[in-house]
């Protein structure tokens, strides 16, 4: 197979030297990357390990700039300029300024990828250094797997948070979580609705009264009810015949959680680029976590509402780390963008010391949300899990991974091991098919999103 030919131009004479491989045949650590980032300055483009976090911002600090992740745009303007679907990186494709990071320096090949082909190009770090000699280095970027990230120790938590907290000093936030988050208090309505969860002779009319209660709500299930991914038949007037005839108990119950504890915080302006908005986020899992609930078998099954609520709120720590440490959420936003291939929870460890998991199942705690919430939100990104109400958990991380995989951005993607669909007794092939389904409601799902958004 050829190269491209703007491909063999940035190459020139090593060209002829390159060896094509399958890309699963190259080492991980030859594989390179290159990230194109701009700000007021101009554009700029980095070259470091595929796999590497890149600390963008110790690369600002040592440029003396405020660089962030270039544009959906400009990058597509710049890959059609080149005929690529997705740079390489050799610099001279653009002809912007770029910066190397040290450890590539270190290697003694290196595997530049052809995404399109599925193929990466092998040679020695002598044949590529005529395509990088003008580059300018610096120390930028940091071996993922050296960030240890507690996945599985729930006594830690709170001293990690703690130390956090303490990290910042900038903030003044010194004193004990619950005095220092600024948070307000478990919303009034969250409130009722727990009370109700626990009553065992609540009826569908407490429901409705707690609802109505809240005009705001109220508005938000009635058009929920009469969206079209429900196809409810006839028009929906009420509360009432909104539970009733086409959402149920439990679904509004949850739903009416998911929204009152949702505008306890504001929705953050700045969100990282390529990824789907919060709420958008909250009713892809909450839908996927329910779909997985029902596929179970009848007896391991979980509570379905459970299931759902714990999907709706998966995402609740990114919206406190927005109002906790906002001079940092900034941080974490930008360094997701530059490092799509790694899991927000190492990024958020790397940067704060603890991960948006951590401090959301925190929070749910000091609230009295259900343990199966709670601990389902707190080991989503641990599959291997093996705790109370681990079930919860797994559903989450399975929901995101398939997810992932039909091209919804809710992060980097894991490969998901066989063994996962026994434990949980579900047909892969079956689940599969479903999810497929799912995708084909993509319009009705971001409808609904649009109608959970409280701002």
């Amino acid at each position: 197979m050829q190269l491209p030919v703007a491909v063999r131009q940035a190459l020139g004479d090593a060209a002829a030297e390159v060896s094509l491989r399958d890309i699963s045949q190259a080492r991980e650590e030859q594989l390179l990357r290159m990230v194109l980032l701009s700000d007021q300055q101009g554009s700029l483009q980095v070259i470091c390990r595929r796999d590497d976090l890149l600390d963008i911002s110790s690369l600002n600090k040592q440029l003396d700039r405020d660089l962030r992740m270039m544009s959906k745009r400009d990058q597509a303007q710049a890959q059609r300029r080149a005929g690529l679907s997705e740079m390489p990186p050799l610099p001279s494709l653009t002809g912007w300024p770029t910066v190397v990071d040290e450890r590539v320096d270190s290697l003694s090949s290196v595997a530049l990828t052809l995404v399109d082909q599925n193929l990466c190009m092998v040679m020695p770090r002598e044949d590529f250094q005529p395509a990088i000699q003008n580059a300018s280095r610096h120390s930028f970027s940091v071996a993922a797997d050296s960030i240890e990230v507690n996945l599985n120790m729930p006594g830690e938590d709170q001293a990690q948070l703690h130390s956090a907290i303490r990290k910042f000093t900038s903030l003044r936030i010194q004193q004990r979580l619950e005095d220092t988050l600024e948070l307000p208090p478990l919303p009034e309505t969250a409130q009722r609705i727990i009370h109700l969860r626990v009553n065992p002779n609540a009826v569908m009319g407490d429901l409705v009264d707690v609802v109505e209660s809240d005009p705001s709500l109220a508005a938000q299930v009635v058009s929920w009810a009469s969206s079209s991914f429900y196809a409810a038949a006839g028009q929906v007037k009420s509360v009432h015949d909104a539970i009733s005839r086409v959402l149920g108990f439990d679904l509004v119950m949850n739903l009416a959680m998911g929204l009152s504890l949702g505008r306890a915080l504001k929705t953050p302006q700045d969100n990282p680029e390529g990824y789907v908005d919060y709420w958008q986020q909250a009713i892809w899992q909450a839908q996927s976590a329910g779909i997985l609930a029902s596929m179970m078998p009848r007896g391991a099954r979980p509570i379905f509402g459970l299931s759902y609520l714990a999907g709706l709120l998966h995402n609740f720590g990114y919206l406190v780390l927005a109002q906790v440490f906002p001079p940092h959420f900034r941080l974490v936003c930008r360094t997701l963008e530059v490092n799509p291939h790694i899991d927000s929870a190492v990024i958020e460890h790397y940067l704060l010391g603890v991960s948006r998991e951590q401090i959301a199942s925190e929070l749910m705690q000091n609230w009295s949300m259900p343990d199966e919430v709670s601990l389902g939100i707190r080991y989503q990104k641990n599959p291997g899990y093996d705790g109370p109400y681990a079930v919860y958990a797994k559903l989450l991380w399975l929901g995101r991974q398939l997810l992932v995989e039909r091209g919804v951005a809710l992060g980097a993607s894991q490969e998901v091991p066989s063994e996962l669909y026994r434990a949980l007794g579900l047909d892969r092939e079956k689940v599969e098919g479903q999810f497929d389904q799912l995708m084909e409601s993509k319009d009705e799902i971001m409808a609904m999103a649009g109608m959970m958004n409280p701002q």
